[in-house]
């Protein structure tokens, strides 16, 4: 691989939820990743590869193992996953005993598809940060990068901290 590639994992979450008017909830939909990047022009070369269309609370450890090897086996060295945000940082920290990769895990608190979202914003700020950051696993939401090891999601604020 010349030029940088990135490999994009995607798992489902808030970021690729739709509204079903058949179920009248909710429901994970098709990746939104791709349309985002296409429609904010970026020329960064990737590829996305779906794992999962899964509520981050529904991912089991079963799926974290899947993610793992994918990732793992990959022979990509930037990773994004897309995930929902409950769960992120419990498979962030499964995907730490990989060397050799930059794997940044992103999400959103508003769907993609909603006219108010942080969905591109988060996308961007990964994207950035998998070319820039040195090797090892961090999550990038509301406009920072975190360490695994240092960052809790905040319900009554609705973003991810720094603890």
């Amino acid at each position: 691989m010349g030029a940088m590639e990135i490999k994009i994992f995607t798992t489902g979450g808030s970021i690729d939820k739709l509204y079903s008017t058949r179920a009248s909830n909710f429901i994970v939909g098709d990746p939104q990743i791709g349309s985002v990047l296409q429609e904010s022009l970026v020329p960064v070369a990737f590829d996305i590869e779906p794992l999962f269309q899964k509520d981050s609370l529904e991912i089991t450890e079963a799926d974290r193992l899947t993610i793992f090897q994918k990732v793992q086996s990959d022979p990509h060295r930037h990773i994004i996953i897309t995930h929902g945000t409950d769960t992120m940082i419990l498979t962030g920290e499964r995907l730490c005993e990989i060397p050799g990769k930059v794997i940044v895990l992103t999400g959103a608190m508003q769907p993609a598809a909603f006219k108010v979202t942080d969905a591109a914003f988060n996308i961007g700020g990964a994207i950035i940060a998998v070319q820039t950051l040195p090797e090892g696993v961090f999550i990038v939401m509301n406009g920072q990068v975190f360490d695994l090891f240092h960052v809790r999601k905040n319900l009554e604020l609705n973003r991810f901290e720094l603890i």
